[in-house]
């Protein structure tokens, strides 16, 4: 295997640390570790526990150290980036995929999200370090491993045009559903994107002044319509995208997409992917059964977000037609 003999193999970094006085970079060791768990950090959570992570010790390095290391490993080759409005199927989707072993998956690694809001680095030198970060975290580590695909954080659609630049041939993908199942599922557990001030409002566009009129409950309204008018304005203006609706049903969306990626796969592996669906995406030990929430009331003015997905849909329909 290409990467057997590298110090390297199976250390990736996991973490970005800002100080008053420096900027570095933690590490882990994986061992035989694959990203197969629903999120990125269950499995960093599972590795910490291997004698090389256990120490005492914390393996840092230095932002330049991490851009030159990054070049001295084979990676798989990055097939797309994947974006979602939360509670839509992408961890299932994520999960399907990484059960091919030529699939790399990253599913919300949260080092992505450090760089694209620190304020440490300009443009250009983020472009560089999430190319590096995705070689490093994407290296080779099984003989199979081909693809690499990278499932964001749902708020990065708003980082969407950046990305662009930095990916200017990488298809992406844009997962999206009806808003009232998307708040339904939130109001059991909400996503900490759907409190107010667990992030910053203006990572999703929203102001000081519309923070002080909107109730707890309407927020996840608005952060919705804002995801919506996000892919919309993307889509109308990007050719390398294809969006997916979760109404359409997974099986189909999930081929649509290994279509729209380019990738080759067998048709048994196709066939185990497609089995994959069929378990809940959280519990790969639990038959699918539906959504518990499907008859509950929410108490939110959905109109304009019932609008813009509406758009979402005649969207989707001509990019269907265009196929």
């Amino acid at each position: 295997m290409e990467n057997s003999a590298h110090p390297l193999l199976n250390w990736i970094p996991y973490k970005l640390v800002e100080t008053d006085n420096d900027v570095y970079f933690e590490w882990i060791y994986l061992d035989d570790k694959r990203y197969i768990d629903p999120f990125f950090d269950e499995t960093i959570i599972k590795c910490k526990g291997h004698y090389n992570n256990s120490t005492g010790y914390k393996v840092v390095s230095t932002v330049e150290n991490l851009i030159e290391w990054s070049a001295g490993l084979v990676s798989a080759e990055l097939k797309s980036l994947l974006f979602h409005v939360s509670r839509c199927g992408s961890t299932m989707m994520s999960q399907s995929l990484s059960v091919s072993p030529q699939n790399i998956v990253i599913s919300e690694a949260p080092i992505i999200d450090q760089i694209l809001r620190s304020d440490a680095f300009n443009f250009d030198k983020k472009g560089v370090l999430i190319k590096s970060v995705l070689s490093l975290l994407g290296q080779k580590r099984f003989l199979e491993e081909k693809n690499l695909i990278v499932k964001l954080d749902s708020w990065h659609i708003f980082q969407v045009n950046q990305l662009r630049l930095i990916f200017p041939e990488l298809p992406f993908g844009l997962l999206y559903r009806n808003p009232a199942e998307v708040l339904k599922s939130h109001a059991q557990l909400k996503g900490m994107h759907m409190v107010p001030n667990l992030l910053p409002s203006s990572v999703f566009g929203i102001s000081a002044q519309e923070i002080e009129v909107i109730s707890f409950q309407q927020y996840g309204a608005v952060v919705l319509e804002k995801y919506f008018q996000a892919y919309l304005d993307f889509y109308a203006k990007d050719h390398n995208v294809s969006m997916y609706n979760y109404k359409e049903g997974m099986k189909y969306i999930l081929e649509r997409y290994l279509s729209f990626i380019n990738a080759d796969y067998s048709v048994e592996e196709i066939d185990r992917m497609c089995e994959r669906l069929n378990r809940y995406s959280k519990n790969g030990n639990t038959v699918f059964k539906g959504d518990s929430y499907a008859n509950d009331i929410l108490a939110i003015d959905l109109t304009k977000a019932n609008n813009l997905y509406k758009k979402l849909d005649v969207s989707l329909a001509e990019l269907v037609d265009k196929n």
